[in-house]
């Protein structure tokens, strides 16, 4: 069972309780600039750092880590940063103990039981509570899925926000609020999942304009508010805004929450015109229901209110829809490249057809 931990200070005793000799630190380029470097490295005694990989990290790079961690015999792993670095981390442990003169990623995964403790440093994957990681083979996204690696430890330390970007900001609370909106209306979703997922999006909606202008006790509220977002979709997973979002993402080379914004600010609205597609086993009115609450959380008086707030609202965050040099080239591969397994998970049918329609509307 996961623990959460308010305040990087937690560190020291968390690594104490783990008891373990040697820690690799796994950390994204950020790690020299941020406010809290000193008080990490202060608390690890001995640690191997790691840091070659990219924001989409590739399996090659995962191999290296690997055998960092083997070579210079860690029994536990840190990881700082953004999903890239958790990312990383969780694929370390989970390929550790595996025949590494085979491809990783066509062995059977089982728990190493290297523990993980998970810093993030930006308020939006969530992915400290997940037991998902992507990385990138040969070009290909991998999906990874394992329950092991849920890290062990989370650490939530607010003021490390301060030192983001403001763009950067705006993406990755942008990706938090709709992991909580998607996981609540997900095929998937359970009584448990959706009072969290209620909880994630009413912390992050309701200090999104304090935290953007650097407001301490909104930041904070708003990083529980993302972790608590990751621990709805690690019930749930994601749909269709998600899985619409990566090839925006690679093709445009948008950040992923800017990306996410984009597609859920086209697809909330043919929800609502398209109810009659309902393909959650529970039925329309379930789904109506689900919707109803959702505007209720973002105050709003009805559905279609919902919809236009949050269309607003990305316009206001100044997330701006991608220009295409080729656009209907474009199409045809946007529109071919959406994962299906995660169309399974959304509560409205979606074909080919329509994420054509859904992509003239992202796409310039």
């Amino acid at each position: 069972m996961q623990r959460i931990l308010f305040g990087i200070d937690n560190l020291k005793n968390v690594i104490g309780t783990l008891k373990v000799k040697k820690v690799l630190l796994v950390a994204d380029s950020s790690f020299g600039f941020l406010n809290i470097r000193d008080s990490i490295e202060s608390q690890l005694e001995k640690y191997v750092f790691f840091d070659h990989f990219d924001s989409n990290p590739q399996y090659d790079s995962v191999c290296e880590g690997v055998s960092v961690f083997n070579d210079n015999c860690c029994d536990a792993i840190v990881a700082v940063g953004g999903g890239s670095s958790m990312d990383v981390a969780k694929c370390i442990k989970l390929y550790c103990r595996m025949d590494s003169g085979r491809n990783y990623l066509e062995q059977d995964c089982i728990d190493t039981g290297i523990p993980i403790v998970a810093i993030p440093t930006t308020a939006g994957t969530g992915s400290e509570s997940t037991r998902f990681a992507v990385i990138y083979y040969q070009g290909a996204k991998q999906s990874v899925n394992h329950i092991s690696i849920i890290p062990d430890y989370a650490i939530l330390e607010p003021k490390v926000l301060k030192t983001l970007p403001d763009y950067q900001k705006r993406c990755t609370l942008m990706d938090a609020l709709c992991q909580g909106i998607e996981s609540w209306w997900s095929v998937n979703s359970t009584p448990q999942s959706q009072a969290i997922s209620k909880k994630a999006v009413e912390m992050l909606y309701d200090n999104l304009r304090a935290y953007l202008q650097g407001d301490e006790e909104s930041s904070a509220r708003v990083m529980e508010g993302a972790n608590l977002a990751g621990q709805a979709i690690n019930i749930t997973q994601t749909t269709a805004p998600h899985a619409f979002s990566y090839k925006l993402t690679s093709m445009y080379k948008l950040p992923h929450g800017h990306a996410v914004a984009l597609c859920m600010r086209e697809i909330w609205p043919y929800m609502l015109k398209h109810l009659n597609k309902c393909v959650d086993k529970r039925g329309t009115a379930h789904l109506e229901n689900v919707l109803d609450e959702i505007a209720n959380t973002l105050h709003c008086k009805s559905r279609e209110e919902s919809v236009e707030m949050f269309s607003s609202l990305v316009d206001s965050l100044m997330l701006q829809r991608p220009q295409s040099l080729s656009r209907e080239a474009d199409l045809v591969i946007l529109s071919q490249s959406v994962n299906p397994v995660r169309l399974k998970n959304h509560p409205i049918e979606l074909n080919e057809l329509d994420a054509r329609n859904i992509y003239e509307r992202i796409v310039q």
